[in-house]
């Protein structure tokens, strides 16, 4: 067996609508740790940041992430405040698509979780799908 490079791993998402880019990050993020723990964004936050409610309910969207083999605990994203689930979870590393890289609001995580050693690791977003764009499909199919 590969040895892992970090023995905590930690990833969040709103996973609506999953797709291949999702489970693209859940692997990639698991070869990376031992153990991966996933946020997933309760419909709260959805609303309070994107003034949308997911398609697929909060409870739905959990039971989707728990039965993914890479995945090993799911716990609720009710901030976006990663170092308030760092408190809690005590992770090594944090996965994330690189469209959130070099914002403003990651750059400040990243310098408070970085103090705690915590490193963050970006993937490339996966553009050629998204929960947005298959909506906009169904949304055409539906006319």
């Amino acid at each position: 067996m590969e040895n892992k490079k970090y023995k905590i791993g930690y990833t969040t998402g709103v996973y609506d609508l999953f797709h291949i880019g999702h489970l693209n990050i859940l692997k990639k993020a698991k070869e990376q740790c031992d153990y991966l723990i996933v946020g997933v964004s309760t419909d709260e936050l959805v609303q309070n940041y994107k003034h949308k409610t997911p398609v697929i309910p909060f409870e739905e969207r959990v039971a989707i992430i728990e039965a993914i083999k890479y995945v090993d605990k799911v716990v609720p994203q009710t901030t976006m405040d990663k170092y308030v689930a760092w408190e809690k979870e005590k992770f090594n590393v944090i996965f994330h698509g690189d469209d959130w890289k070099n914002s403003d609001m990651y750059n400040e995580m990243e310098r408070k979780l970085k103090a705690e050693g915590v490193d963050f690791v970006y993937f490339p977003y996966t553009k050629s799908t998204s929960s947005t764009m298959i909506k906009k499909v169904l949304e055409e199919m539906s006319k």
